[in-house]
């Protein structure tokens, strides 16, 4: 249960999320049903909070495929670093994911529906056998609608997208998001592509990269066989 102080940054980070012109409508739907979660730790260079964020990521995993609604959202809020810039949050934020991905391979296998190699167009994030769109928020950041007051990993499950293009919806929610963020943000993200068009991993941080870019990730699951414990 969050404490005074933790409030503190929750408040902040739901402030945030319900501005009126903040562009991401995926966050403010999760926000509204109250099905975006969060935690708030210490420093992003620790590893000292890697084992409680892994299980609270797979407690959220767990509500989240029982649970009969999409737009599900789980968010790790960091205390520091305070006035990070984006290649300091570039190196952290890697840092962390491949931390959690390490101690979650002991226990799990990758995703089989996506791709471990940070390389291919088919490549998602994965913790407990589920995919996710990992977004990256910092207070150095040069998007502003990645512009945060604290430094924050926002887990999105990919699977709640990909049953939006099942629907028919994808398209309209996706534009939606793209058309707001202009509006927002003065721009277009330069790094927005399409899930089978290029790998996602270019989108995570909110960096702009070029094509010589090299995600540092590289999953240890492939090393253990794993049965499924969904």
């Amino acid at each position: 249960m969050p404490d005074i102080q933790n409030s503190i940054y929750t408040d902040e980070y739901l402030s945030f999320i319900n501005q009126k012109e903040f562009p991401c409508v995926v966050a403010k739907t999760a926000l509204t049903f109250q099905q975006l979660k969060y935690m708030v730790v210490d420093h992003m260079a620790c590893p000292k909070d890697d084992a409680d964020i892994l299980e609270f990521i797979y407690d959220f995993v767990d509500t989240y495929r029982q649970s009969e609604r999409s737009y599900h959202s789980a968010a790790i809020i960091f205390k520091g670093p305070t006035v990070p810039d984006e290649a300091l949050f570039e190196e952290l934020f890697w840092q962390r994911l491949q931390a959690l991905s390490n101690l979650d391979a002991k226990r799990y296998g990758y995703d089989r529906r996506v791709v471990a190699d940070p390389t291919s167009p088919n490549f998602s994030f994965s913790l407990k056998e589920e995919a996710f769109f990992v977004i990256g928020l910092h207070p150095g950041s040069s998007r502003p609608a990645r512009r945060f007051a604290y430094p924050t990993l926002v887990f999105n499950a990919h699977a709640q997208f990909e049953q939006l293009r099942t629907n028919g919806r994808y398209d309209t929610i996706r534009n939606t998001i793209r058309t707001r963020d202009v509006a927002y943000s003065g721009s277009i993200n330069p790094m927005l592509q399409d899930f089978g068009d290029s790998s996602e991993a270019y989108q995570y941080s909110g960096q702009a990269y070029d094509q010589a870019w090299k995600c540092p990730f590289l999953s240890q699951h492939g090393s253990v066989n794993h049965h499924s414990a969904a």
